[in-house]
């Protein structure tokens, strides 16, 4: 078992159950042992705009709690993600912003020395435990199901801080998703935003930019709409019946974590993967039965 310190940031363990719930299932049948750390704080990503020394140093003792426990830090989050890879980027290019942080991080005896790696859902599943190892665990195939991959924005850009994906043509959610035997296909939609870091100021326009992706999704004929993202699948999932109502169109689309719909194809049943949580239509795939 290779062993991650498990960062779960906030989203998840206060709203978006369903993808720890599908992953902390999951990955374990991949030989990953998540390891959960005391301390753990918000990444500071949401107070950036306001206090930019505030992201950094949340960031940077999020990071140093995970290297005291010599580990490998996971972040399913996209945001999260971005987040402590700008701090180490940061970090590793300002040493005299590095002192001061350390300089505070000082009081609780931590100290980041920039030396663990920062990890999210894909590429772990991609990069770390490989294709063909996922290959070896799959049970049941998901032959015929026609996805719509959704990176969303953090998971690509800003591209020069180092993201887990191609920022142009993201492939590695389809190439995941042919080994469990599946049909991602590529849209002219797919790098659109969900419109989630719009929701507290512009909250009409935010729900117009997921119903028109989804409008779209649905018109091309697509079974199934599968995210990495707790904000995304927050907007796609959570308030698709809002976003259709806005955009005037009755929307239908299952929408799934990747972790869910790899953990059908593992052979574990869907109430260990959290689907009961989906609010979208995700019934209508009748996948994960007896």
């Amino acid at each position: 078992m290779t062993k991650y310190a498990f960062y779960p940031g906030c989203v998840m363990p206060t709203e978006q159950y369903a993808y720890e719930v599908s992953i902390r299932e999951v990955l374990p049948l991949l030989n990953i042992d998540l390891v959960d750390v005391e301390g753990f704080s918000c990444c500071g990503e949401p107070m950036k705009s306001m206090n930019q020394l505030m992201t950094l140093y949340l960031s940077a003792r999020n990071l140093a709690l995970a290297e005291k426990q010599n580990l490998d830090l996971f972040v399913p989050c996209p945001m999260c993600h971005l987040s402590l890879s700008e701090c180490q980027r940061v970090m590793e290019s300002n040493t005299e912003m590095r002192d001061r942080v350390n300089s505070m991080l000082a009081s609780e005896d931590l100290q980041y020395n920039g030396s663990i790696d920062v990890v999210h859902t894909v590429n772990l599943l991609h990069d770390h435990i490989g294709t063909e190892e996922i290959k070896k665990h799959v049970k049941k195939s998901l032959s015929g199901l026609k996805i719509a991959t959704h990176y969303g924005c953090h998971l690509i850009r800003p591209s020069e801080v180092g993201r887990p994906v191609d920022s142009e043509n993201p492939q590695k959610m389809e190439t995941i998703l042919k080994v469990l035997g599946a049909e991602p296909m590529d849209y002219p939609e797919k790098l659109d935003c969900c419109g989630a870091m719009l929701s507290a100021n512009h909250p009409e326009s935010a729900l117009t930019k997921t119903g028109q992706k989804l409008q779209k999704v649905q018109e091309q004929g697509f079974d199934v709409f599968v995210d990495v993202c707790p904000w995304c699948h927050r907007m796609f999932d959570s308030k698709q019946v809002k976003a259709g109502e806005t955009v005037a169109v009755k929307l239908e689309i299952p929408v799934m974590y990747l972790t869910q719909l790899l953990g059908l194809a593992l052979g574990v049943k869907k109430e260990k993967l959290g689907l009961e949580l989906n609010l979208s239509p995700v019934d209508k795939l009748k996948l994960g039965d007896k």
